[in-house]
């Protein structure tokens, strides 16, 4: 430290502090892998601020300016450029060291215990290693550097390697300007490591996010980095498991040399032996994805250098791949990325946790209908803001490309207002490619009717394999055993998940639209609206009748009643509260045993089910149960049923008429499946909520998060990595912290609607049509007016009175409660095949979704009228 007190040489904890302006790209990523409790070796950074003072003592700043301002793009391969260049570099190696920073370097190498051994030297500019410039190999480093005097040498290149001809070019094609970056240096002590190597996160050659590929090679990873040898490759999966390997032939090794740097020695016998073992690789995967999960943040893939002493891997090294291939279909890559929040936004419109997200990423997979279809491994789905993204430039070209559907139908089904790529092709089903699509609606309604023959059979297992996870005490586990009953949720998952993807694939109302437009031309999802309402036995509609079922044993429980008016009102115990005689409280374990696994928002795991907190259904049953709203619907759905059936049988002749009951059961049993193959998804995903509960637990035992609720804060690798002993889980209190805050601020944040070329796009607010009309799509029959009430999530719902119009911004299962107390329901986003969309037709509801900017337009307590069979509402 000199007189000013100026820190120049920084330890890692500095490092990361000072952050990259101070100490460069490199430096500071080292310090935040130090910090996060990765295998770091010991040293640190001489600050960018040591290099300003440095050419300001050696009174280069003039030849700089002089540099910067003559040198351009156009003029940079001109002999004079490279002179200049030259006698700049000539001049900063000749330059000197103040002294007091020397003894400063000096003295705090030697607290190290590093100051005699061997040392990696390696450039670290303030622009470097960043999501925008790598500068991968534009700086100089320097390997087995000994001593003081050779170390105060090799900064002095470091200094220099900023003003060759490779890296002004560098700068000028990405237009970051000289003044913009300083030259800080970081001094490690090396490792003599058993191999070493580079790792990605993601497949770089490809562009493949479900896949990270290592090279590997004896010796020190310069053999690997510089391209001299053929290293062996392996190429890892999402779970860290070994996908494929491919061992090379090593002709040779980098070892430390005897009088300093390193030597390249040619070697025999290795090309047939493999660097790493397969147990190895597996850990080394774990380490890359935790770098990804750390610095990344899950979504900017990491390029890693690594070191393995036959004990320990070490990190020497990890930048972001700035750029990664678009891994796409040929026949749209000259079209850009439509990447929307669409369905994402009914099912999981928050700012997604950690957990949750790495979860999600690893299960996600297109459907096998697109078998045919499908490059290996396309998932098409992001975050952005924290939020989640669908590829719908993918969807819509596979749905084009497989059943001859248009973009716009793939746009209707999802729901939202993105753009549409551009399909020429006014025919899908002529030619040969027309009857291979034809071809595949008959399979797909082939993979429609097997799984309603065997999804029961699903549904069983999934029920045995969860119920039986319920009655287990994981809390008498060993860590090992937990990764074992996970690895049981994941292949009970896996197996239930193709049968999911067919059940989604069997609800599609449009066959029985077509055969009613026959008869009532323009008018056919009107009808099909109608004929379906309370004809169904819809699992999240089922959820909602059973509420108010226990809403009306509620008002004739007198235990109840006195419970449900008690102040303070305690939801949370109502097992101790309640006596065992209580008919409310039989009903209420009845339907925890049926519905318990379900919440609001239940794709996301940190969201409490309502077996651990019914909270919010006890408000529901508070504000309804002397409504008696169930027989108010049945009363509604039958009308409405009743009636489209008389006009039904008036107009269709009865050989027909049979014929559209056929498709119309056929439509139901499909929905019904769709809705209960999600309600089996998210018994799943209570299992998985179940297991990461008992890690969160031990973990704050531990002292590693600070509450067991942090788990949900940690990803999938972190909490793995732990429980398998590779890391004891230091520093990952920092990550938890980390991600809880940058979460807080993302959720103020509004989310664009679409995303083009990684252009964000909002939707505009629309004008009504004539001053008083708002239009979507109608998805459920009718028409009804009442107070508009905007209700931004569930937990608002005691605003919402009988009768009133809901307006939401998203559904999920967990608003269906909501449904049965409004007259009518408007949604800003939302299909025909959505959730929101298949309820409120069961309930008999009129509603219209896909309405843009209902939230925005329509005022809160607004009297309004919904018709749900125009798909518009007027404003009154």
């Amino acid at each position: 430290m000199n007189k000013n007190n100026t820190i120049f040489f920084l330890n890692w904890p500095e490092a990361w502090a000072a952050g990259s302006e101070a100490v460069g790209g490199k430096g500071w990523n080292l310090g935040r892998l130090h910090r996060y409790g990765f295998n770091i070796p010991l040293g640190g950074v001489l600050s960018a601020e040591a290099y300003q003072r440095f050419i300001k003592e050696n009174r280069l700043l003039a030849d700089i300016k002089d540099i910067d301002k003559i040198i351009r793009i156009d003029t940079i391969a001109e002999k004079e450029t490279e002179r200049k260049l030259d006698l700049l570099r000539e001049k900063i190696k000749a330059g000197c060291i103040s002294q007091d920073i020397e003894t400063e370097l000096t003295t705090k190498l030697k607290q190290m215990g590093i100051l005699d051994k061997h040392l990696a030297v390696r450039s670290s500019a303030t622009a470097e290693d960043s999501a925008q410039a790598s500068f991968a190999g534009i700086h100089d480093s320097f390997l087995n550097v000994q001593g003081v005097n050779k170390v105060l040498s090799v900064i002095k290149e470091c200094y220099a390697s900023l003003w060759t001809l490779r890296a002004l070019a560098y700068r000028r094609k990405m237009n970051i300007k000289d003044d913009e970056v300083g030259q800080a240096v970081v001094i490690m002590k090396m490792v003599n490591p058993e191999s070493a190597g580079v790792g990605f996160s993601c497949d770089p050659h490809t562009g493949r996010e479900d896949l990270m590929l290592i090279s590997a090679n004896f010796g020190l990873g310069e053999s690997v980095v510089s391209g001299t040898v053929e290293p062996d490759e392996y190429c890892v999966d999402y779970w860290c498991e070994i996908a494929a390997k491919k061992v090379g032939r090593k002709e040779g090794k980098t070892i430390i040399g005897e009088n300093g740097g390193i030597d390249f020695i040619k070697t025999t016998g290795l090309e047939e032996k493999q660097v790493l073992s397969d147990e190895q690789i597996g850990r080394l995967g774990f380490l890359i994805q935790r770098i990804f999960d750390a610095l990344g943040g899950g979504e900017q893939h990491q390029d890693v250098e690594w070191v393995f002493d036959g004990k320990e891997f070490a990190i020497v090294q990890a930048r972001p791949v700035t750029a990664v291939p678009r891994y796409t279909f040929d026949e749209i890559r000259s079209q850009p990325d439509i990447w929307s929040r669409a369905n994402f936004s009914d099912t999981m419109p928050m700012v997604q946790s950690t957990l949750n997200w790495s979860m999600y990423k690893r299960f996600f997979k297109l459907s096998d209908m697109f078998a045919n279809q499908l490059l290996p491994g396309l998932q098409g789905i992001r975050l952005y803001k924290g939020r989640a993204y669908v590829n719908l430039s993918i969807q819509q070209w596979l749905m084009y490309d497989s059943f001859g559907l248009t973009p716009r139908q793939t746009n209707e089904a999802w729901g939202g207002y993105q753009p549409e790529i551009d399909i020429n092709d006014e025919n899908p089903y002529a030619g040969i490619k027309g009857l291979q699509r034809l071809e595949r609606l008959e399979e797909l309604a082939a993979a429609g009717s097997l799984a309603r023959n065997n999804a029961q059979a699903a549904f069983e297992k999934v029920n045995l394999f969860t119920e039986g996870l319920l009655r287990e005490d994981f809390s008498m586990m060993a860590d090992g055993d937990l990764i074992r009953k996970m690895d049981e949720i994941r292949t009970n998952h896996s197996q239930y998940y193709p049968v999911f993807m067919a059940c989604l694939a069997a609800s599609d109302i449009n066959p029985l639209i077509q055969a009613l437009e026959k008869y009532f031309p323009g008018e056919g999802k009107v009808y099909a609206n109608a004929l379906m309402a309370g004809a169904g036995n819809i699992t999240s509609a089922q959820q909602g009748y059973s509420l108010m079922e226990l809403a009306q044993i509620a008002g004739e429980d007198a235990a109840a009643q006195k419970y449900m008016l008690s102040k303070p009102f305690h939801p949370l115990c109502w097992q101790r509260e309640l006596p065992e005689e209580s008919r409310f409280k039989q009903a209420l374990r009845i339907f925890l045993d049926e519905y318990g696994h379900r919440a609001v928002y239940e794709l996301e795991i940190k969201n409490p089910r309502w077996r651990e907190d019914p909270s919010y259904l006890f408000n529901i049953i508070r504000s309804t149960m002397d409504s008696h709203l169930l027989s108010q619907i049945r009363t509604r759905q039958k009308e409405k049923a009743d009636q489209a059936w008389q006009e039904l049988n008036q107009r269709v002749p009865d050989d027909e008429g049979s014929t559209i009951s056929s498709i119309l059961e056929s439509t139901l049993k499909g929905m019904e499946l769709r809705e209960q193959s999600k309600s089996m998804l998210v018994k799943l995903s209570e299992s998985y909520r179940l297991v990461f509960q008992e890690a969160g637990r031990r973990f704050t035992n531990h002292g590693i998060i600070i509450e067991p609720s942090d788990i949900y804060h940690c990803s999938w690798s972190e909490v793995i990595s732990i429980l398998r002993g590779d890391w004891n889980g230091k520093g990952e209190n920092f990550l938890v912290a980390k991600r809880k805050k940058r979460n807080q601020q993302l959720e103020k944040f509004s989310p664009p609607d679409f995303i083009v070329d990684e252009v964000p796009n909002f939707t505009k607010i629309d004008s009504p049509t004539g001053g008083n009309i708002i239009s979507g799509l109608g998805v459920a029959a009718g028409k009804a007016s009442g107070a508009a009430r905007l209700i931004y999530h569930p937990h608002q719902g005691e605003r919402l009175k009988l009768g009133d119009v809901l307006v939401a911004p998203t559904t999920d299962p967990g608003w269906t409660p909501l449904f049965l107390k409004a007259s009518a329901i408007v949604i800003e986003t939302g299909g025909a095949g959505s959730h929101g969309a298949i309820v409120a037709r069961e309930y008999g509801i009129p509603t219209v979704v896909n309405v843009r900017s209902a939230m925005q337009i329509i005022k809160d307590g607004q009297n309004v009228v919904v018709d749900g069979d125009e798909g518009k509402v007027f404003l009154q």
